[in-house]
């Protein structure tokens, strides 16, 4: 999640495969789903999650001890990113941008299959900032949302609506990444777009459980979710509209998503509920050093990466 310091940073930009981002066509597309009932959400195993993180936490050590936005441990990152789903049958599309004079990229990938006139996206960063390898923020939400994509490819998932995730660069700056995304998308592919789901920070130490409260049906979504599972919610106020749903809230797009906390301090009420430590901030090693694979809550990111597929198999069908 970027800092919340005014200004934001400008980019300039071309785009390295420009047919499938602004025309959304999908080539090679799956057979439409039979009628019949709605599969349920798989459980996405923890241990799977959290192998991504390791490997984003080896590519910050051998990369200056970061995955900030033009340095060498982003681009690895994307990569890696990359490597799995094209292994897994999505169509990937890497986007390029300037900003801050170096280059960022963002990374689209289509599930083939589903109507492109609706097309639900889920999405995170990928960057980090200079100090650390932002293993929370936001290894936690791009490692869930890479796994919930693969597990869209094992199931072999023929949704309704066609399915869509992204990792975005440059977050850290400004959202400069998704921004760009969503401002070289046609009126008419934005408006095809029926939700955006975002996850930055969603495996805090200390956590709490927040919800996005901008669209009503994705925020009830993530609210049904986890009354499932006998947690309870409350509203997400510390980063709104610090993070990528906001180009695409800015555009007309409905939006949700899901936050474990950052620098906030949590409350003893909030301690009573949760557990963990009154007084202490959400992520103490928010935008910091400390910000490894150490600084992970196994049970949050468990219940939130589970969440992440509950609302795309939800959503999408």
């Amino acid at each position: 999640m970027k800092l919340p310091v005014s200004g934001r940073a400008t980019a300039t930009a071309v785009l390295a495969a420009a047919t499938l981002l602004t025309t959304g066509s999908i080539a090679g597309a799956a057979p439409a789903p039979e009628s019949g009932t709605i599969a349920a959400a798989p459980d996405i195993p923890v241990a799977n999650v959290k192998a991504h993180l390791t490997q984003l936490q080896s590519i910050a050590t051998a990369n200056g001890g970061n995955r900030a936005h033009g340095r060498t441990g982003y681009k690895a990152s994307l990569d890696y990113v990359k490597a799995k789903l094209d292994a897994a049958g999505y169509t990937t599309t890497i986007q390029q941008f300037t900003s801050s004079g170096r280059t960022g990229y963002n990374l689209v990938a289509d599930w083939p299959g589903g109507d492109t006139g609706q097309v639900l996206m889920a999405g995170s960063h990928l960057d980090s900032v200079t100090a650390g390898a932002g293993i929370n923020d936001n290894g936690s939400g791009s490692a869930a949302v890479l796994e919930t994509a693969l597990a869209v490819a094992r199931a072999g998932y023929h949704p309704t609506k066609h399915l869509r995730f992204g990792w975005w660069g440059a977050e850290e700056l400004g959202m400069v990444g998704s921004r760009y995304y969503v401002n070289n998308l046609s009126s008419a592919n934005r408006a095809r777009i029926t939700g955006y789901l975002n996850f930055d920070m969603i495996g805090s130490p200390n956590p709490g459980y927040f919800v996005y409260d901008d669209d009503p049906t994705i925020e009830k979504t993530f609210k049904d979710y986890f009354a499932g599972v006998g947690i309870p919610t409350e509203i997400e106020t510390e980063g709104d509209g610090r993070s990528d749903h906001a180009p695409f809230k800015s555009a007309g797009v409905p939006v949700g998503g899901l936050f474990s906390g950052a620098d906030y301090i949590k409350t003893a009420a909030q301690a009573t509920k949760w557990g963990g430590t009154a007084g202490r901030a959400f992520d103490r090693c928010y935008h910091s050093s400390c910000d490894t694979t150490a600084n992970i809550n196994d049970t949050a990111l468990d219940r939130n990466a589970d969440a992440v597929a509950y609302a795309v198999w939800a959503l999408s069908s």
